[in-house]
């Protein structure tokens, strides 16, 4: 009978003792969350109540399995001890990851709520999800070293990788050099400042979004929706255009090919109309310029100021759509024509045979028939 009910208050004594801890660990933290509303800190420290549960338990069992006095225990004694301490450290590695991201999203939001300045925000954002990806690449790494040192065979070996760490060193920086390389480039990022989480940046020629930012690659998303992804060390190595950085504030262009005849003056009246009346415009400025010229149009150039790309892109189809149709409807010789030349038919030459009249007049008939030569607007 003592074989059987040993067991089970060990193990059940366990497992009370942490569904115990468990529940005032998260009554706690939620009153302190109620009292305390000016950081998140105390409510995103909940979410690590899980692994705390399994860290208790773990540990619990792992100092007292062996009272059980149980066959299957004293048998298998060595096997039992080492998958509790296994499972012990990956439950202590998975604590600690959870308990760093509640300290550091706590820190970026009371940041955010506090902060004035678009730019500085997303540039703490990404410097905070950098540095949560590092942390959590660190305490992964050790977690695996701790389980590996736990097999006596891994001792001696890890003995005899340390004697020859100079030469592996050496090995593994020329075996990773591209992974190296773009990991320091996304710390470098992440620091200086380069580019940010939700910076508008064109890159290869495709507009887009900065979406994520890892240690080793960077993803855009474009405005139809596409994802590229790019490693980070193409952002330390080649040029690219960063809209928001410095401001988000865009000044768009529309380009207009006209008639020598458009109206100047009332397309500026027009456009200033326009832009007006656009929620998208940042009422900051606004211009109507002719910036060139050719044999057979002007060019017309319309800016204007807005908030950001989006609304840029926004008032520039507006604008463009409002204006072509204004010209259509009221001046519509300022929109630009071909203008070809009568063509006159050839006339016979010298001593051409007989009837050679008469197929002129033809030719002259077909070409005024089909419209040769008319103006056409």
């Amino acid at each position: 009978m003592e074989d059987i009910l040993r067991p089970l208050i060990v193990i059940g004594g366990s497992v009370a003792i942490t569904l115990l801890t468990g529940w005032a660990v998260d009554r706690l933290l939620l009153r302190t969350d109620a009292r305390h509303t000016e950081t998140p800190l105390w409510g995103l420290l909940r979410r690590a109540r899980l692994p705390l549960q399994v860290t208790v338990c773990t540990a619990l069992l792992r100092g007292s399995y062996d009272k059980t006095h149980a066959r299957v225990v004293r048998e298998h004694a060595s096997g039992i001890g080492q998958v509790l301490a296994l499972v012990l450290i990956a439950a202590t590695a998975w604590l600690a990851v959870r308990v760093s991201a509640a300290v550091v999203e706590s820190s970026y939001y009371r940041y955010a709520a506090s902060a004035h300045d678009p730019a500085r925000v997303r540039r703490v954002r990404t410097q905070v999800t950098l540095i949560q990806r590092v942390v959590t690449a660190i305490v992964g790494v050790v977690a695996v070293s701790a389980m590996l040192l736990t097999f006596p065979t891994m001792r001696t070996v890890g003995t005899s990788m340390l004697a020859s760490a100079g030469i592996l060193g050496v090995v593994a920086g020329v075996a990773a050099q591209s992974t190296l390389g773009n990991l320091f480039a996304g710390l470098q990022i992440a620091f200086g400042d380069m580019v940010r989480i939700g910076d508008t940046v064109v890159v290869d020629g495709e507009w887009g979004t900065v979406e994520e930012i890892t240690l080793t690659f960077l993803s855009v998303r474009t405005w139809d929706e596409r994802r590229i992804t790019m490693p980070v060390s193409y952002f330390t190595s080649k040029p690219f255009e960063n809209w928001s950085r410095g401001g988000t504030q865009k000044t768009g262009a529309v380009l207009f090919h006209l008639d020598h005849s458009a109206p100047i003056e009332a397309m500026r009246m027009k456009l200033g109309e326009i832009v007006r009346k656009s929620p998208a415009w940042d009422g900051r400025d606004w211009n109507l310029a002719v910036t060139d010229t050719t044999p057979s149009t002007l060019v017309v150039r319309a800016l204007i100021t807005a908030r950001d790309p989006d609304d840029a892109w926004t008032v520039r189809c507006e604008v463009r759509e409002q204006m072509i149709a204004w010209l259509r409807e009221h001046h519509p010789y300022a929109l630009p024509r071909i203008t070809t030349a009568t063509v006159h038919p050839p006339r016979p030459a010298p001593g051409a045979g007989p009837g050679s009249e008469d197929r002129l007049a033809r030719f002259d008939g077909e070409l005024r028939k089909d419209g040769t030569g008319s103006r056409h607007g």
